[in-house]
């Protein structure tokens, strides 16, 4: 069920000068995985007509393939550079001591290889996929900014990280007088909320703000519905090898994003659109990644949107109340 369609909301990446599609696609699990070019290029294109600016990659994401057939499809299709925000996010490079982690030699030399993969000059967005207990933060810092310095890239932030690391790394480049991290990439959906709404509160503010591209708002597929049967959907992401396990340890989970289904019927939208717009109803973030394998579900996906003004007081409060197991919830008349 498709809500009716809404333009494309953009948001400024936290307190810096960059618009963000709200609703972003990324290759993570997708692209090679259940996406050759032919598939990667309409799942793109799909996400461009919807008015998507910023599309999320990352090193390791099909061991550099994600990143070699997004290139391809932005070429063959003739898209403009200015007119997309790209990202990559370095720590898993390759099976070397020096491919992996975040030295100063793989940050500079993944950094070049991802922009090698994508055809592109620089990318928009450089992450840091995860905290490396091995290297200095001060490293880091240094190698991040001389990656903006050099235009390798326009921005650099990380991804879950600590709020406490967060801070630590600009408090050093405030001290070096370089550019801080602006962004997190931190997991965000109705099962996974603290890190958000609770850890990062005190880094909102910060000189320099931050700017949230979250990823997993729909739990892997979770909270689409997909999987209220017991059994994971051939095609569906935990029908892959990697993610079968998921599906009885989130079992919890499940029942919780069942007991939306009467919500979402009586507002009119599907599951998913339900679940994507209750995360672009929280004002800190400024993007939702999502990762859709079919034409259909990008088109559906971006429905979100006009459900977003839908979600008043009372609404959210059911939400939370289907999710929790409340008696009533959902089902509310």
């Amino acid at each position: 069920m498709a809500a009716a369609g809404t333009s494309m909301e953009y948001r400024r990446l936290g307190k810096t000068g960059l618009k963000v599609s709200a609703l972003s696609y990324g290759a993570w699990t997708t692209f090679k995985t259940q996406a050759a070019l032919p598939e990667a290029k309409e799942l793109i294109k799909a996400a461009l007509d919807a008015g998507v600016n910023f599309f999320d990659n990352a090193e390791v994401y099909a061991g550099g393939e994600a990143e070699t057939l997004m290139g391809q499809a932005f070429k063959e299709l003739g898209t403009k550079r200015s007119d997309l925000v790209l990202s990559t996010k370095i720590f898993w490079g390759g099976p070397g001591p020096n491919d992996r982690g975040l030295s100063r030699k793989h940050i500079i030399e993944g950094t070049k290889a991802a922009l090698s993969r994508l055809q592109t000059d620089y990318v928009d967005l450089l992450f840091c996929h995860r905290p490396d207990p091995d290297t200095p933060i001060e490293e880091t810092v240094r190698a991040m900014a001389h990656c903006v310095d050099s235009g390798l890239a326009m921005y650099w932030g990380t991804s879950e990280w600590s709020a406490t690391q967060i801070l630590e790394a600009k408090h050093i480049a405030d001290r070096l007088g370089v550019s801080p991290p602006v962004m997190e990439q931190p997991e965000y959906n109705l099962f996974h909320r603290d890190k958000v709404e609770v850890e990062f509160a005190p880094l909102y503010e910060e000189r320099t703000g931050l700017g949230l591209t979250v990823w997993s708002p729909l739990a892997s597929g979770i909270l689409t519905g997909k999987y209220g049967g017991g059994a994971a959907p051939e095609g569906s992401r935990l029908a892959l090898a990697a993610h079968k396990e998921k599906l009885e340890t989130r079992r919890a989970d499940i029942e919780a994003a069942a007991r939306l289904a009467p919500l979402a019927s009586e507002l009119g939208c599907s599951m998913a659109q339900l679940a994507l717009a209750w995360t672009l109803a929280n004002p800190r973030v400024s993007t939702a990644i999502t990762g859709a394998s079919q034409v259909a579900q990008v088109r559906d996906n971006m429905g979100a949107l006009g459900v977003v003004p839908r979600l008043t007081p009372e609404v959210l409060a059911r939400v939370e109340a289907a999710v929790k197991g409340d008696k009533g919830g959902a089902d509310k008349a």
